[in-house]
């Protein structure tokens, strides 16, 4: 007991030392932003925060508005938004260094554009803790591939932003640095696992981010907070360098991609990460630059659209929202086609879950061992550290529960020839349908804080298409209606489990929030899936 005691206190006291790491980084933006404007009283911030990224990129690059300007504009705005929603983890100093550096006689897209970075992804000499204790005060060696290609492209990384304990969560809350909160309403989550992304983009003080999705890390958080973001195919961009959730497994594509406020702004990203330095750093990748073709094409597309997964029952805003998209591109020329999805419980239960956690969620057990607290992850993590024999009765007397149980490698070979199958007679239909592009309900309004880990199943929007691995992006379309609230109290689910019944409670007094839509293509087809994102978003 004496051991447990003096073990644990000394881990609280590395995490008072990482809380008051943060609290001084916040002071450290404090002090940048305000002796830039006493030494600069004239610049009009609000002017400079107001320009989306295509506009802001082109005065830096041509020289009309100075790197400085923007730089301090943006450190204030996120100290703002950090102080309303604690988004932020640290503040990287030597981004002021970088800002000193000359003007290269080529600037690249990004010059001096400010970027915030996911907690998980590597920046030199700074932690990347994934919310675990046990990552603190390791410092990270080099940058990932995808900060040193945005570096070289000009853009100048900034602050690093809150994530969940473990990435598996769409809430976004850890022992370290607390509960990062929305910046619409601060009862509601941002979403996860990028939910400090959502947070500080959707309120303004960052205009791009870059973060993760293995489930829907980078669409929740900008759906909950009424940006867009892209979830690109698995490896379309670089992941080296960039922390996972469960290493390995190779069932549920992860995915690196940017979170702005317009799809112009995701596009610009995409272009100026598909270049020959992210080809040359990761050889990996697929040397496939940017199709401003098919991107700005203007030739009607024909369409796919479902309201509903018939897995998780869509709130009334998510089937009004699918429904008024559908019928706004309809009468602007494009073909809308029903497509009928099949078998979605099946594949959520048993490629998605059991795929992620074949080896029976061990790995995923073992990196909670030693730490204060297992946040976010609710009856999952119960789940995976209950016994053999335990998950499989649950697995007999629950609605299609599935059973967290070893594989023999026999059984993952099996899964993942059942995947690609899957995958296959997926695109089969699309092809039978010959459709360009899908439209696809996103899970919304944004849950109140905790309710994620009550109803993990509801990934069931965003997780099939990283389990087919598709590139999917959401908008926001519309905002709850008081006819949706009173439409609501209809709601019964599918299942009519407890389940159902918390995401009824969950979606309860959700007026003027926002409701996105998904936008997916088939893979390697990012740029048509940018070009049906601005249709959605134009009309």
């Amino acid at each position: 007991l004496l051991l447990r005691w003096r073990r644990q206190r000394g881990l609280w006291k590395k995490v008072r030392v990482a809380q008051q790491r943060q609290e001084r980084s916040l002071v450290k933006m404090d002090m940048a932003a305000r002796s830039f404007r006493e030494q600069h009283p004239s610049v009009n911030m609000v002017s400079i925060l107001s320009l989306r990224l295509p506009e802001l990129s082109k005065k830096l690059r041509d020289g009309s508005l100075p790197p400085e300007h923007v730089f301090y504009a943006y450190v204030g705005k996120a100290l703002q938004i950090a102080t309303e929603t604690n988004c932020i983890t640290e503040f990287l100093q030597e981004s002021e260094t970088q800002l000193r550096k000359a003007k290269p006689e080529k600037p690249g897209l990004l010059y001096g554009v400010p970027v915030s970075i996911k907690d998980s992804i590597n920046c030199q000499g700074h932690d990347s803790t994934l919310g675990f204790i046990k990552n603190l005060n390791k410092p990270a060696a080099e940058d990932s591939v995808v900060v040193q290609v945005l570096k070289r492209q000009g853009a100048i990384p900034f602050v690093k932003t809150n994530v969940p304990q473990s990435l598996i969560s769409y809430d976004c809350r850890n022992l370290i640095f607390g509960q990062t909160y929305n910046p619409l309403l601060y009862t509601r989550t941002p979403g996860g696992s990028s939910g400090g992304e959502g947070a500080l983009v959707g309120g303004g003080g960052s205009i791009l981010g870059i973060g993760t999705d293995v489930g829907g890390s980078l669409r929740f958080p900008a759906a909950f907070c009424g940006i867009c973001a892209l979830k690109p195919t698995g490896n379309r961009l670089s992941k080296r360098g960039i922390l996972a959730g469960v290493v390995g497994q190779k069932a549920v594509a992860a995915a690196v991609g940017p979170i702005a406020k317009d799809v112009d702004s995701l596009a610009l990203c995409m272009r100026a990460l598909l270049c020959e330095d992210m080809f040359s750093l990761d050889s990996t990748v697929p040397p496939l630059p940017f199709n401003e073709e098919v991107y700005s094409g203007t030739q009607p597309l024909r369409i796919g659209y479902y309201e509903t997964d018939f897995f998780t029952m869509p709130s009334p805003a998510m089937r009004r929202a699918v429904r008024e998209v559908k019928q706004m591109l309809e009468d602007a020329g494009h073909t809308l086609v029903p497509f009928e999805l099949m078998n979605v419980d099946y594949a959520i239960f048993n490629f998605c879950l059991r795929g992620m956690f074949a080896d029976g969620g061990a790995s995923f057990v073992r990196k909670f061992k030693g730490e204060l607290e297992r946040s976010g992850t609710g009856v999952l993590f119960w789940l995976l550290k209950s016994p053999g024999w335990l998950k499989t009765v649950l697995s007999w007397i629950t609605k299609p529960f599935v059973r967290f149980i070893s594989f023999t490698v026999d059984e993952v070979w099996s899964l993942h020839h059942e995947i690609e199958e899957f995958c296959h007679e997926f695109i089969a239909q699309w092809k039978k349908l010959n459709l360009d592009v899908m439209l696809c309900p996103m899970l919304g309004p944004a849950l109140g804080i905790g309710y994620p880990a009550k109803v993990s199943v509801a990934v069931s929007y965003t997780m099939l298409y990283n389990a087919l691995d598709f590139p999917a992006g959401v908008v926001p379309v519309t905002l709850v209606t008081d006819e949706d609230e009173e439409e609501l109290k209809g709601y019964r689910g599918y299942f009519q489990d407890s389940w159902d019944r918390t995401l009824a409670k969950a979606f309860q007094g959700s007026a003027g929030l926002p409701v996105a839509v998904q936008c997916v293509a088939l893979p390697w087809q990012e740029e048509l899936c940018l070009r049906l994102m601005k249709e959605v978003e134009t009309l």
